[in-house]
C-alpha cells in the first residue's frame, strides 16, 4: 500500500467517525415564526420541541435514534413558510411540528406532502384539512368547531341582541369570523356588523368609530392577540361599552400587555388550558417547562404541537418503524386516544383532531383568568 493510498484511508475513517453524530438521527423539523408579531408564540413552540427532544435524547431516544432538531423561522409569512418548507424537505426531516398560524402552514403543505413529510400544526382553518393531504395531522380543532361554540354562547346563553363579528383579512382569522357568522345567523342572532381590519395597522379607529354607530353589545375579534389587545384599548378608549370577546388566538398574555387596563373585562374563548385539567403529562411536562426556562408556555398552542409531535413519535415506535405513511395509518386507526398534555389525542381520517371543549374566561384586575364558562 503506497503513503497516498494509505493517506486517503486515513482520511475516510476519520470522515465516518465524525458521521454518526449527525447520520442516525431522527429529523425532527420546526416551522414556527420565531421573529415578527407572533414571535412570541413562535418561540414557545420551539421551546417546548426541544424540552421534548431533550427528555426523548435522555431515555434512549426514539428506536436507538436520536432527535435531532432543525428550527426554520417562517416569520408568520406565506412567502417565507414556502422557503422553509423546502429548506426542512431539504435537510431531510420526517416531520414537522407548525407552524402556528393557519396562513403559514397552508403555505407549505404541498411540499410536505410531496415529499412524504408529516406536518403536524396547531392551524384551525377548516382549508387545512380539506386538501387531502394524507401528511397533515391538526393538533387542535377546527374553525368551524369553535364558530359553532361562540354563535350559541353570545345568541343563546348570553342573549346578545346586537352582535358585531371583526377579523383581518388572514386565512384563519376570515375563515373563523365567516364561520361564526354564519352560526350566529342560522341561530337566529342579529349582526349588525361584519368588518375587517389590516393586520399590525395599529390604528383601528376608522373600524371602530362605523362600529360604534351600530350600538353593539358584543364585540368577538377573530384575528390575533397581536391586534386584539389594541383593538380591545382602542374600543375602551372611543367608549364602545359592548363586551369584547376575543377568539382562540387572543388567548397570550401579550393581549393583557397590549390592552393595558382595558384588558380588564374582555373575554377569551379557546379550548381549556392545561394548568386547569386533571392530566399528570400537563403538570408535569409544565413544570419542566418552567424548570428549563424560567416562564410558563405563552399558551396552549404550543403545548398542542408538542402533542402533535408526541403522537407521530408513538405511532413511530408502535410501528417499529420510521415510515411516515404506516405512522398515519396507525393515528387514524388508534383503538383509545393516547393521553397528551392538553387532553387526550386522537385523529380522524382527514387529519383532523377528534373530540375538543371550549372555555369562556374573563381577564381579572390583575391580568389573570377567571373562567366564565366551559361546555
Amino acid at each position: 500500500m503506497n503513503r497516498c493510498t494509505r493517506s486517503i484511508l486515513v482520511a475516510v475513517a476519520v470522515a465516518l467517525l465524525a458521521v454518526p453524530a449527525f447520520a442516525d438521527t431522527l429529523k425532527v423539523g420546526v416551522q414556527a415564526p420565531i421573529t415578527g408579531s407572533y414571535a412570541n408564540e413562535g418561540q414557545g413552540i420551539e421551546n417546548g420541541v426541544q424540552l421534548l427532544a431533550e427528555q426523548i435524547n435522555a431515555k434512549g431516544g426514539v428506536m436507538g435514534k436520536k432527535i435531532e432538531v432543525i428550527v426554520c423561522d417562517d416569520q408568520g409569512t406565506a412567502m417565507a413558510a414556502a422557503i422553509c418548507a423546502k429548506d426542512l424537505v431539504n435537510k431531510g426531516v420526517s416531520m414537522v411540528i407548525g407552524s402556528y398560524t393557519s396562513t403559514c402552514a397552508e403555505a407549505a403543505q404541498k411540499t410536505y406532502f410531496n415529499a412524504g413529510v408529516l406536518q403536524t400544526s396547531d392551524g384551525t382553518a377548516d382549508s387545512l384539512t380539506e386538501k387531502g393531504y394524507w401528511t397533515f395531522l391538526r393538533n387542535s380543532f377546527p374553525n368551524s368547531a369553535e364558530a359553532a361554540f361562540v354563535a350559541n354562547y353570545l345568541v343563546k346563553v348570553k342573549k346578545y341582541k346586537r352582535i358585531v363579528v371583526i377579523s383581518d383579512f388572514s386565512t384563519y382569522a376570515d375563515g373563523l369570523a365567516n364561520a361564526a357568522e354564519a352560526a350566529i345567523k342560522e341561530l337566529g342572532g342579529n349582526l349588525v356588523s361584519r368588518d375587517k381590519i389590516k393586520a399590525d395597522s395599529q390604528n383601528f379607529t376608522p373600524v371602530l368609530t362605523n362600529i360604534k354607530s351600530k350600538h353593539p353589545d358584543a364585540i368577538f375579534f377573530a384575528g390575533y392577540y397581536s391586534d386584539g389587545g389594541q383593538l380591545r384599548a382602542q374600543q375602551m378608549a372611543l367608549g364602545i361599552k359592548a363586551d369584547f370577546y376575543g377568539g382562540d388566538a387572543n388567548d397570550n398574555p401579550d393581549f393583557v400587555k397590549l390592552a393595558g387596563s382595558a384588558a380588564k373585562g374582555a373575554f377569551i374563548v379557546n379550548v381549556p388550558s392545561p394548568d386547569v385539567l386533571p392530566y399528570d403529562i400537563a403538570k408535569t411536562f409544565i413544570a419542566d417547562y418552567q424548570k428549563k426556562y424560567g416562564e410558563m408556555p405563552p399558551s396552549i398552542w404550543g403545548l398542542m404541537n408538542i402533542d402533535g409531535m408526541r403522537a407521530i413519535i408513538h405511532a413511530m415506535e408502535q410501528n417499529n418503524s420510521f415510515d411516515t405513511r404506516k405512522a398515519v395509518d396507525y393515528l387514524h386507526n388508534m383503538e383509545k386516544p393516547l393521553p397528551g398534555i392538553t387532553g387526550p389525542i386522537a385523529f380522524a381520517k382527514d387529519g383532523n383532531r377528534k373530540g375538543g371543549a371550549y372555555v369562556v374566561k374573563r381577564v381579572q384586575d390583575d391580568g389573570t383568568y377567571a373562567t366564565e364558562y366551559v361546555q
